[in-house]
């Protein structure tokens, strides 16, 4: 008996010790199984995940603590008086520099030897003329055929296609928002009450996109009728080259060449309504509304003692560059010439191109068009 119950007893401290080993076993399999922040894990290695855990997750915080808010939500510098002032005296200078290097440029005339050997005119323009209306000749030309865009010599048709009915100069009208939108270079303002006298010395003294939308909309064909009409009138002048695509030059389908602006400017100055407004330097405009308007015109030739300028009509654009189109009278004998300089480099350089041009031709007159020598008559 002793040995049997002996034998029993350790039998129950073996099942017992296995029961502990299961416990503990599933306790470990717990353990696994929960998370390292849970609350059921108070042992020191889970406790050590929990602090690792947090060490490495403290670099993942680290890029939002670093980026630059206070850049981005950082205000602009307050606005300077001061330094306004002095960024526009830098692009004053800028500007003064780039003048002065372009008159520099351009001030001495340059020439060259044509194939007969004599001594011609080299312009730096993309293209230019001198013209006789008297005969239809071709006094001096480059690359004069060659279609451009004429930008704001488009007026010149402008003009003379408003006038060709005759309309009354004192009759009114009124700007439109669609006249000064987005018009570039205009003096008016929607509402305006002005003449169409008005608007025709805005056109063509001041360059005014508005006045020749203004202009176009009021005469008898309308706004899309009035350039039909000036390609009509193109066409019946002869203007091979010439094409219009709206009535202020704005667009760059305004093309044409420098000998078909020679012929229009030379029909155009014909009108004394027209050559007499483009010799008008300055001129003020009173609206309806009480608005004064006061402008200069935008050929610079005006008024010089060394030119005298019967009419004339300037024109830029960046495809067409800087434009002139002008009929000069010559000091000796009063001969009337159309010089005409598209696609000068600047707005100095259009003028001076033509003044150039001028000045050799005035030394060229007396062979030009001084009297003819005789023919020799044949020996009998």
């Amino acid at each position: 008996m002793p040995a049997h119950v002996k034998q029993k007893t350790l039998f129950w401290i073996n099942a017992s010790a296995c029961a502990g080993l299961l416990v503990l076993a599933g306790a470990s399999a717990s353990a696994q199984t929960k998370s390292p922040g849970s609350p059921a894990s108070s042992s020191k290695p889970a406790a050590k995940a929990k602090s690792t855990t947090a060490k490495t997750a403290a670099p993942a915080k680290a890029p939002a603590a670093k980026a630059p808010v206070a850049k981005a939500t950082s205000r602009p510098p307050a606005y300077s008086a001061a330094r306004a002032e002095t960024r526009k005296a830098k692009l004053a200078r800028a500007r003064a520099v780039s003048t002065a290097r372009e008159m520099a440029d351009t001030i001495l005339p340059r020439y060259k030897v044509d194939a007969s050997g004599d001594l011609v005119p080299d312009v730096r323009a993309a293209a230019a003329i001198i013209y006789n209306p008297d005969t239809n000749e071709v006094l001096w030309e480059a690359n004069s055929q060659s279609q451009r865009s004429i930008a704001s010599i488009t007026k010149v048709m402008t003009a003379t296609v408003f006038l060709e009915n005759n309309p009354d100069p004192s009759q009114p009208a009124i700007v439109t928002r669609g006249d000064v939108f987005q018009a570039s270079t205009t003096h008016l303002r929607a509402n305006d009450k002005v003449t169409t006298d008005d608007l025709l010395h805005l056109l063509l003294i001041a360059s005014d996109n508005a006045a020749a939308r203004a202009l176009a909309r009021i005469s008898p064909y309308g706004s899309e009728g009035f350039v039909r009409r000036m390609n009509e009138k193109a066409a019946e002048l002869g203007l091979e080259s010439t094409s219009y695509a709206d009535p202020s030059g704005l667009l760059s389908d305004n093309v044409s060449s420098a000998y078909d602006m020679a012929r229009l400017i030379t029909h155009a100055s014909a009108d004394e309504r027209i050559s007499s407004v483009m010799r008008t330097p300055e001129y003020t405009v009173r609206t309806a509304n009480r608005r004064v308007i006061t402008f200069h015109s935008t050929n610079h030739l005006l008024g010089r003692p060394d030119v005298d300028v019967r009419a004339g009509k300037t024109g830029f654009i960046s495809k067409a560059g800087y434009c002139l189109a002008t009929l000069l009278r010559l000091p000796e004998g009063g001969q009337q010439v159309a010089v005409v300089v598209l696609g000068a480099r600047s707005n100095a350089g259009r003028f001076m191109e033509t003044q150039n041009l001028f000045a050799w031709l005035t030394t060229k007159a007396p062979t030009i068009f001084g009297p003819k020598p005789p023919l020799p008559q044949p020996q009998e």
